[in-house]
């Protein structure tokens, strides 16, 4: 194996013996069984919340209000879960599928959340709440506004 010696002294295997020792190190992924857990739990979840709005349409609520206590619910779950370490467990069989619906979103705050509470709440909490979720606010809003522009210019013109 090829080694290059850094000006500190430090060895470190070439480009190309690196990879081949990834390569032997890595075990294959099963695209199809992981794509069709991703599907399963994530089709779950949805099916959960469809339940749930479900309920609270037969109690009455309205259907804007049914589907927004539905959200706030599915919130609430996951966070719970997140902090009691089951979201991770689920997670770990669902891949992609647990972070697309909004259960996703509150896992990456709720995590962030409780891997910062050993630094206390303002410097831990406080500081890092964000730091998964952040971006995907940030973009998320900064798009919606941009595709908000060019749908009112397409009306408009």
């Amino acid at each position: 194996m090829t080694k290059i010696i850094h000006s500190q002294g430090i060895r470190e295997p070439a480009p190309q013996a690196y990879a081949a020792m990834v390569a032997r190190a890595s075990r294959r992924t099963d695209v199809i069984m992981t794509g069709l857990k991703a599907f399963l739990i994530g089709g779950s979840i949805c099916t959960v919340g469809e339940v749930v709005r479900q309920i609270l349409l037969q109690n009455g609520l309205e259907q804007d209000t049914a589907s927004a206590w539905t959200s706030v619910i599915l919130v609430f779950i996951a966070a719970l879960l997140t902090g009691t370490g089951l979201y991770q467990k689920l997670a770990k069989h669902g891949g992609a599928g647990t972070l697309v619906p909004v259960t996703g979103f509150a896992n990456a705050v709720a995590a962030a959340a409780v891997e910062a509470k050993t630094e206390g709440y303002v410097t831990g909490i406080g500081t890092k709440i964000f730091t998964i979720a952040g971006p995907v606010i940030l973009y998320g809003t900064a798009a919606s506004v941009v595709y908000g522009l060019l749908y009112y210019l397409w009306l408009r013109f």
